[in-house]
């Protein structure tokens, strides 16, 4: 059986995210909503595979519950009909969900990730997806995160978590491309 096209993996694209933003919280990547829009151009010009990923929190704090302004995609990554949302209630989009089971029915070998937050879902999706034996790629500049605080009260800039986290992942878990890039190898196959 031959290989078929790669899968364009959205994660979180969820209005929680502005939210955040506005009450103050700092992140990186200011464009990288755009680049997501760009891959999914492409994606679908080409009619390759799109599978969007949705938070559901289930602490009752969560800026993620259905209930909540934040649960609801953000518009400029809004699915189209044909191209299936998977709902998941932990940081691996292949927890508890069909995503797996779907991407090997369809003999997909290749994953391009995107999405939010660099060092949460994205991480946990991508380590996941290399572990089970996909051809991740990572795309730097279609994911984002926050600042954050250590244990140790050290704060740690939005930039630095997403430096380190791509750096743990490169070449063991994932390639780290560029939106520019996976587009150009896409579009080469």
């Amino acid at each position: 059986m031959t290989a078929s096209l790669p899968a364009l993996i959205v994660i979180d694209v969820q209005r929680a995210f502005d939210e955040w933003e506005a009450a103050g919280k700092r992140r990186n990547n200011p464009d990288a909503v755009a680049r997501i829009v760009d891959l999914l151009k492409a994606f679908r010009t080409s009619r390759a595979p799109i599978f969007h990923i949705r938070h559901e929190g289930t602490r009752p704090n969560s800026s993620f519950l259905p209930s909540r302004s934040g649960h609801a995609v953000k518009d400029e990554a809004r699915e189209q009909d044909h191209e299936p949302v998977i709902v998941k209630r932990v940081n691996s989009a292949f927890i508890g969900t069909d995503l797996e089971t779907r991407l090997r029915a369809s003999n997909i070998a290749t994953l391009v990730i995107c999405g939010a937050t660099t060092n949460h879902c994205v991480e946990t999706t991508t380590r996941m997806a290399g572990n089970l034996g996909f051809d991740a790629c990572l795309v730097r500049d279609a994911t984002w995160t926050f600042d954050r605080i250590g244990p140790d009260g050290e704060a740690h800039s939005a930039e630095q978590i997403h430096a380190m986290t791509l750096s743990n992942l490169n070449g063991e878990f994932a390639r780290i491309v560029t939106a520019d890039e996976a587009i150009a190898s896409f579009a080469a196959k």
